[in-house]
């Protein structure tokens, strides 16, 4: 029973190891190289769909929107990675608004939405296999001199990544190197960065 449990804990202690986490000055570096996809839940956005007077007048569904704190936190990081020289290329989104308005508070553009990012109309009940298997893929796609962003829902991120979502907050990000997971990043981090 005892050698069981060593060797449970050395292959534990040996994942671990291989688990490159980037942080600081060399998550920094990094991120200004590119060659990383960054996967994001949108920013932070109420349970609720907004009743037609409260709802953003371009939110002509209407659908759930992001809120005063998610409007200012997507702005703030988007500011921060132009102030930080990090590259950001091509943009996925969930074809949801608040997964849109979170790029376009943040100010990235040409975003390209995919339903394999949505929730399928279904709010925080989202996210198939098929969507987990897609985004799964995605991130094996590193680019060259730049990042990938990806933005989705929290049911999408942790049924293709559940050792790595487990309380993701809205608009905290996963970063995604050659070796899997190398930071995780939330939404008021990016602009402490320096």
């Amino acid at each position: 029973m005892l050698s069981r449990i060593l060797g449970a804990a050395t292959l534990l202690l040996a994942g671990t190891a291989h688990a490159q986490q980037l942080q600081g000055d060399a998550l920094l570096k990094a991120l200004r190289q590119g060659g990383y996809v960054i996967v994001m839940r949108h920013a932070s956005s109420p349970r609720d769909v907004p009743d037609k007077q409260s709802a953003n007048p371009d939110n002509v569904k209407p659908e759930r929107q992001l809120d005063q704190e998610g409007r200012a936190t997507a702005t703030a990081m988007g500011k921060a990675l132009r102030d930080l020289k990090i590259p950001v290329g091509p943009v996925f989104t969930s074809p949801t608004y608040r997964a849109l308005e979170t790029i376009r508070y943040a100010q990235f553009g040409n975003p390209q939405p995919v339903p394999e990012l949505g929730d399928n109309g279904q709010s925080m009940q989202g996210g198939t296999e098929a969507q987990a298997a897609w985004l799964k893929k995605k991130v094996t796609e590193l680019p060259k001199g730049t990042n990938t962003l990806l933005v989705t829902h929290m049911p999408n991120m942790s049924r293709a990544f559940p050792d790595a979502t487990a309380n993701l907050a809205d608009g905290e990000a996963l970063v995604f190197g050659p070796n899997g997971v190398v930071a995780r990043i939330k939404i008021e981090e990016w602009q402490r960065m320096k």
